[in-house]
Formats: C-alpha cells, sequence, structure tokens
C-alpha cells in the first residue's frame, strides 16, 4: 500500500545526566534502558510518515483504536530538570501508542497467523504485545520473553500505533475473532485495545505473584487501568475480598465496578488499620503495587504483613518507579512474605487467555472514558499529567 499517513510522534534531546554511563544495549544518541537520566525536555509533534510495507514474516495493520497509557504520558512529562519521567527502555523519536486494536490489511508470505496455523488474510481483526521479543536470546529461549535481551518495545524505541498503520511481527500478533459474539460493531476494537494493559496486570498478579487460590484475600494500590484490571483478574480467580487502595474517587469507582469489593482512600483513613479491618485482622495474601510511589505505600502494606495473620503474602510490584522502597527483611522473613518484580506481558499463554476471559464476558471496556481523534491525542496526554479524572481515554480511528 502506497501513500503517507500521520503519526504522534515523541521527540526528547539526548542529554545524560553526569551519573549516566553508556550499556551495552543502550545505543548513543538513540536509544537506552535508563530513559529518565538521559532524554530531556519531551514535547509531541504529528508528524508525516510513509505508510510502512511489510516483510516476509510481517503484517500492515490498519489501527483502529489505541489507548493512551501512563508510559505515554510519563515519556512526555518532564521534571524540574526537564528529564522525563519513564525510567526504562526508550528511544526517540517514536510514534506512541502500544494499547491496539486494528485490521489485517496486507501480510508477508511467511506471516502466520495463530488461530488458523496459516497466512494471515486480510480482514482478520487482531492486537498486539507491546513487547518485540527476539525469539533467539538465552531470557527468550529460557522462555522469559519479558526479559528478552534484544527487547523492542512498540511506542517507546520503535514507531508505535498513534497513526493510521503500522506494520508488526506476525509473531506478536492475537486474533480477536473469539469476541465476536460478546461484542458486536466496533465495540471489539475497543475491547480489543484493553487486552495489553490487561495482560499486563494478568502477568503480575497471576504469572509472576503465582496467582490466589479459590478465598484469599487480595489488595491493589492504585486504580490505573493496569491496577483496575488486576481487581477484575483477581475476582475472577475467586479472591473473597478485593480491596482497592486509590485517593481518585472516579477511578476508584470504576474498580468496583469491575471487581473490587472494598475501596480504602489512604488520604482520608489509615490503609493498614482499614485493611485489617475489613479482613477481620487477617490481612491479605496479594498486594498488588501499581501507584509508581513505592517509597509511599510499602510502609502500610508492610505494617498489614506484620500485624496480619495471613503468612505468606506476596507483594508484586508493577508500576515502574525510579525510588526505593523500604523494605524490613525481619518482616519479611517471620511473616514468610516475599516481594516479586512484575514486567510486561509476553509468553506463559497471556494473550489468549485474557482474550478467552473478555470473549467469555469480563467485560474492560467501562474503563475507556474517553474517546479522541488522533489530531486530540496529543493535548490528551498532556493533560492526564495533572488530571486523572479520567480513566482510559481512547484515540479511535475515522
Amino acid at each position: 500500500m502506497k501513500g503517507t499517513m500521520q503519526g504522534v510522534t515523541l521527540v526528547a534531546d539526548w542529554d545524560p545526566k553526569p551519573d549516566f554511563k553508556l550499556g551495552a544495549k543502550d545505543i548513543e544518541g538513540r536509544q537506552t534502558y535508563l530513559g529518565s537520566l538521559v532524554w530531556r525536555h519531551p514535547r509531541i509533534e504529528i508528524r508525516e510518515y510513509d505508510i510502512p510495507t511489510p516483510g516476509p514474516e510481517e503484517v500492515l495493520l490498519q489501527v483502529k483504536a489505541v489507548g493512551i497509557c501512563g508510559s505515554d504520558v510519563h515519556m512526555s512529562q518532564a521534571d524540574k530538570d526537564g528529564y522525563i519521567y519513564y525510567p526504562g527502555l526508550t528511544g526517540f523519536p517514536s510514534i506512541l501508542g502500544h494499547e491496539l486494536s486494528g485490521i489485517v490489511v496486507e501480510a508477508g508470505k511467511n506471516a502466520i497467523d495463530k488461530r488458523t496455523n496459516k497466512p494471515f488474510k486480510g480482514g482478520e481483526r487482531v492486537t498486539t504485545e507491546e513487547m518485540l521479543w527476539c525469539g533467539n536470546c538465552k531470557p527468550c529461549a529460557d522462555g522469559y520473553p519479558n526479559h528478552c535481551e534484544r527487547l523492542d518495545e512498540i511506542g517507546f524505541n520503535v514507531n508505535g500505533a498513534d497513526a493510521q498503520y503500522m506494520v508488526l511481527p506476525a509473531r506478536t500478533l492475537w486474533s480477536l475473532e473469539s469476541m465476536a459474539n460478546t461484542y458486536s460493531g466496533d465495540d471489539i476494537f475497543l475491547a480489543g485495545s484493553l487486552v495489553e494493559p490487561t495482560c499486563v496486570a494478568y502477568n503480575a498478579v497471576i504469572e509472576r505473584g503465582g496467582g490466589i487460590r479459590p478465598g484469599d484475600r487480595a489488595v491493589v494500590l492504585g486504580a490505573g487501568p493496569v491496577g483496575i484490571a488486576a481487581c477484575a483478574i483477581l475476582k475472577r480467580a475467586g479472591a473473597s475480598k478485593v480491596i482497592i487502595s486509590e485517593t481518585q474517587p472516579e477511578r476508584a469507582a470504576l474498580a468496583m465496578k469491575l471487581g473490587a469489593d472494598y475501596h480504602v482512600d489512604p488520604s482520608k483513613e489509615d490503609f493498614a488499620d482499614r485493611v485489617l479491618e475489613i479482613t477481620d485482622g487477617m490481612g491479605a495474601d496479594m498486594f498488588m503495587e501499581a501507584t509508581g510511589l513505592p517509597e509511599v505505600v510499602y510502609p502500610g502494606i508492610e505494617r498489614v504483613i506484620w500485624e496480619g495473620r495471613t503468612l505468606n503474602s506476596t507483594v508484586v510490584v508493577t508500576a515502574r518507579a525510579e525510588a526505593k522502597m523500604p523494605v524490613q527483611g525481619e518482616v519479611l522473613q517471620v511473616r514468610r512474605a516475599r516481594i516479586v518484580g512484575a514486567q510486561g506481558h509476553s509468553g506463559h499463554g497471556t494473550f489468549p487467555r485474557v482474550i478467552e476471559c473478555m470473549a467469555d464476558g469480563m467485560d474492560m471496556t467501562p474503563m475507556i472514558t474517553k474517546k479522541v481523534s488522533l489530531e486530540e491525542l496529543p493535548e490528551n496526554i498532556i493533560k492526564l499529567q495533572t488530571d486523572r479524572k479520567e480513566c482510559k481515554i481512547t484515540y479511535v480511528a475515522k
């Protein structure tokens, strides 16, 4: 397909802080795994691009829906010294957008559809993993694609979906066709754009966190889209009590609608006291840290673990942050507790399982509280830096 398209592009200046050292996986002037130490003065521009052409194992998608992620916001947000907030893999300029759904327009001859085990045909409705794992390095070969040593991430260091078209490797695509009986018309694309953040939550609480048993108690700190999705997954997995800790009432209400049973507002009440009260002094089997403020929220988590009667609690750290957690080892030892980190969403059957949950009625679309055009994306990304009333703002293609 020939022609041009517009892409919402993040631009920033390569200006490393004095303590930054170029790592083996960094490319000077182009990309780094330590974005908040390098990139300065971010700005968003709408640029014109040629419509890309797929290679033999690639697919050209017509983009249909893309959610704004917190990482998009933090990559475009500068601190007092002008450095971006996002601490991870970044390479600019790049088109933003990685929570997406679309339609297959064109495919290379070796681009295989996992739904049919045959080459892709035009018209298939799909979503994609955001992490472009190589499949050849040791972590990939060991079954840990989220930790690929040659990782690319769409919308972070390679062009993303905030455009009309994009090219992706067939290996990361997943069909949405099983959701067609649940979602009519373009609603399937709205739901499809929420598969990726829901998979991040699934990977955190089920894969990395080890899952829960029916009847367990769970606490989610932070009602962003990933935290809200975690509430839905934990409730579907059989949690007897799902507690959401959130200061923003609109987001807390969404968490309650999608799976949480109780809301704690830590700005108005003591987090630990309230969790212990709700659980009759038992505490929780799982805590998910999704605020990005570990130094603020972890002391409350630690107190619940220490004073509660539940052994073997798991704390899953999901939000990206530079700050260190003030951890007391004695609490983990005496209470047989553990802290694990969660990154990404790839592998382990996560995408097909989340898609099947959605096909079976786990509706995440209430998280979409605002729909915008491509031209409206920049102002809305900036707005989310200071205004958290909207949960998920989604670009819907015309």
